[in-house]
């Protein structure tokens, strides 16, 4: 079974940082594009960050200088660095799991909350 499992979410002031994490397992988590979504009360969900196989990274804008998302083969694990949080960055987050060569895989876990105060 594949198993996607979020911790690192919670409340936080505006100005602050989190640190999500992402262990997968049931995956050959190195072939896998690793991305974070989030979905905030009446929006579409949206791509915060992904980075590739190759460890290449792209980020929304609305994020870009303040997340950072790395990965780490050896544990099997994606994390999303966030610094300088904002209220708008308000939102449940989801970790993603994708591979698209050789038919299509594409998992999630079960979504972290996470809260910034003015």
């Amino acid at each position: 079974q594949v198993q996607l499992v979020e911790s690192g979410g919670g409340l936080v002031q505006a100005g602050g940082s989190l640190r999500l994490s992402c262990s997968a397992s049931g995956i050959i988590f190195s072939i896998y594009s690793m991305a974070w979504y989030r979905q905030a009360p009446g929006k579409q969900r949206e791509l915060v960050a992904r980075i590739t196989i190759t460890s290449n990274t792209n980020y929304a804008d609305s994020v870009k200088g303040r997340f950072t998302i790395s990965r780490d083969n050896a544990k099997n694990t994606v994390y999303l660095q966030m610094n300088s949080l904002k209220p708008k960055d308000t939102a449940v987050y989801y970790c993603n799991a994708l591979r698209v060569n050789n038919g299509r895989y594409d998992y999630w876990g079960q979504g972290t909350q996470v809260t910034v105060s003015s």
